[in-house]
């Protein structure tokens, strides 16, 4: 009991700091990033957004491949999350974040992130076959998800250095792109500790430890991971708190 009261009591620490990172984050995106081009941001915005017609002006390439990116992020997100962490010790859905982490990627995760705690529920075998299982568990999407992320790398990894330079100062002066980029830098991050959720309820972390690593690799490595991971198994699913302990 009293290493079960020591872990609750760490876990709800770590969430305190987790939430205080949030606070300051969010305090960074809306009073301290740059935004020097607030005219220009919205007609970038518009742009990737079709809104605009063809004007003669060519988007930059790294940010189009950014913006595509962001796009399947909430993907991944949705196939580590929901089959095996979709709701908490603390009775915290996780579909709502999934539905705004669409539009404010992981700003609109991290508070999940801080109220979640394990273990996740067991999982029904009747549930494996219904809307959004079937579809998150499915190696169909799993496989056109690593595709369409391994061509979007490829687009932007083949634009010139020129095209970086341009995108590297966008960054340092637009507040739409700055904030777009560490959002990706923080999906990235916090990816890995996922897949080893994942991973664990699943109860082969033993097996496809190799697996760990590579999901370091930014998109391309959790959407590995999710292109080989076992089905899932309708057995009692072990969670993992933010330190990383089994439950």
């Amino acid at each position: 009991m009293t290493g079960t009261a020591e872990r609750r009591g760490t876990g709800r620490r770590r969430s305190v700091l987790l939430f205080a990172f949030w606070a300051a984050l969010m305090y960074y995106v809306f009073f301290l990033a740059p935004n020097q081009t607030p005219v220009r941001d919205l007609y970038f915005l518009k742009k990737l957004l079709n809104l605009k017609g063809d004007d003669g002006f060519q988007m930059n390439h790294v940010l189009v491949a950014l913006w595509c990116i962001m796009g399947l992020w909430p993907l991944v997100y949705s196939m580590l999350l929901l089959p095996t962490a979709r709701s908490s010790g603390s009775k915290i859905p996780v579909w709502p974040f999934i539905i705004v982490s669409c539009f404010g990627g992981a700003y609109a995760l991290i508070p999940y992130f801080v109220l979640w705690r394990p273990p996740a529920p067991p999982v029904q075998k009747s549930e494996l076959k219904r809307w959004p299982l079937n579809f998150l568990e499915s190696k169909v999407t799993a496989a056109i998800t690593m595709a369409a992320g391994l061509a979007i790398t490829v687009y932007a990894f083949s634009s010139g250095g020129d095209v970086w330079k341009v995108f590297y100062q966008y960054f340092k002066e637009s507040k739409f792109i700055h904030v777009m980029t560490i959002d990706y830098a923080l999906l990235s991050t916090f990816a890995p500790f996922w897949v080893h959720n994942d991973m664990s309820a699943r109860k082969r972390d033993d097996k496809g430890s190799w697996l760990l690593p590579l999901s370091l690799i930014p998109f391309l490595g959790p959407a590995l991971y999710l292109l080989l991971r076992p089905p899932l198994s309708v057995a009692p699913c072990i969670g993992l708190n933010m330190n990383g302990r089994n439950f």
